[in-house]
């Protein structure tokens, strides 16, 4: 992996999630968000690749990455990193959906 080139502060991630979270809250009416389920997605292991070919595209599921993220929260012990990728599966979704 090459060396990050940006150091996001975790304590002000958290912050901006929150504020964003309580904005998409403001607008929702029953607690939820709908999003579209389906999406093109690029594998996360290719999409940093920008000095090469552009890879194939996939076929991502918001509610696939939802339900490993349900199972996460349910049983904490099944907590990977790889839970970054499903949340931000689900983040670009609501993100497309509320602008």
């Amino acid at each position: 992996m090459d060396e990050p080139s940006v150091r996001i502060p975790l304590a002000e991630l958290r912050r901006v999630l929150d504020v964003l979270v309580r904005q998409v809250e403001a607008q929702a009416t029953d607690g939820r968000v709908a999003v579209a389920d389906p999406y093109w997605t690029v594998p996360p292991a290719e999409a940093a690749g920008i000095h090469s070919e552009p890879p194939e595209l996939t076929l991502g599921m918001v509610s696939e990455s939802w339900e490993q993220l349900e199972r996460m929260v349910e049983d904490e012990s099944r907590t990977v990193g790889y839970g970054f990728v499903w949340l931000g599966d689900v983040l670009r979704a609501i993100g497309a959906r509320v602008v």
